[in-house]
């Protein structure tokens, strides 16, 4: 099956460009000019989504934040002018996989997709291998639906949270390092800062609620899933 990319970007010849080079990589492409067309386009066929910020409308922002709570947790790649570590920051707070900025090297950008499908493939691939549900009192997590239920109600955890989550919870009481959870969420392939593993877990307690407290910081060392606390 072809891999199915969507690229949504208001600058026409950037689309172009991108369109281009990703066909002869033997990707299907679509081409949305601003978020609106673009969640009217979307669905489960599509494998990944190249995304600007700066649109007229709707930002990149508040597309991502859409698609991630919706029922197509598609991954994401930002590719945009906005470079500091704040935008990078607030990309990744609202779901992004990978944070690219412009101008950007072509090469970079076929390598960045092809390390974000193949860390996707991998996830899919251990989930149906290894099938399995726990359940903690009112805590649950299907690893197979890759879902969250607390107290009979679904949580919507973007991708990275969730395999953050996942990552904490298959040996509780473990302490992960920020760079073994960089290492082990986001690969070698992708830059990420150890600020950004704080982000993400700051806005995953705030999503467990009471729960939040299962997931410990010990200073100087990292995070740990703390099942005690459940």
């Amino acid at each position: 099956m072809s891999i199915k990319i969507l690229i949504v970007d208001d600058d026409v010849s950037i689309c172009e460009i991108l369109e281009f080079n990703l066909k002869s990589e033997g990707y299907t492409i679509e081409v949305a000019h601003s978020a609106g067309e673009a969640l009217e386009k979307l669905n489960a066929d599509y494998h990944l989504i190249l995304l600007d910020i700066m649109m007229g409308g709707m930002s990149g922002y508040k597309m991502a934040e859409k698609v991630q709570t919706s029922k197509n947790r598609i991954p994401i790649i930002f590719i945009t002018a906005k470079d500091t570590e704040n935008d990078m920051l607030t990309g990744f707070s609202v779901g992004a996989d990978d944070y690219i900025s412009k101008p950007f090297s072509i090469k970079e950008v076929i390598a960045r997709i092809k390390a974000i499908l193949k860390r996707t493939n991998q996830n899919t691939k251990a989930t149906s291998i290894n099938s399995n549900t726990l359940e903690l009192n009112d805590f649950i997590i299907d690893f197979d639906a890759k879902c969250l239920i607390i107290k009979d109600n679904k949580i919507n955890l973007t991708k990275t949270e969730f395999d953050i989550l996942s990552k904490l919870i298959e040996t509780p009481n473990r302490i992960f390092s920020r760079q073994e959870i960089i290492d082990s969420i986001w690969g070698e392939d992708i830059y990420v800062t150890e600020r950004t593993v704080d982000v993400h877990i700051t806005r995953l307690r705030k999503k467990l609620g009471e729960y939040g407290s299962a997931i410990t910081n010990r200073i100087g060392f990292g995070y740990r899933f703390d099942i005690t606390n459940l």
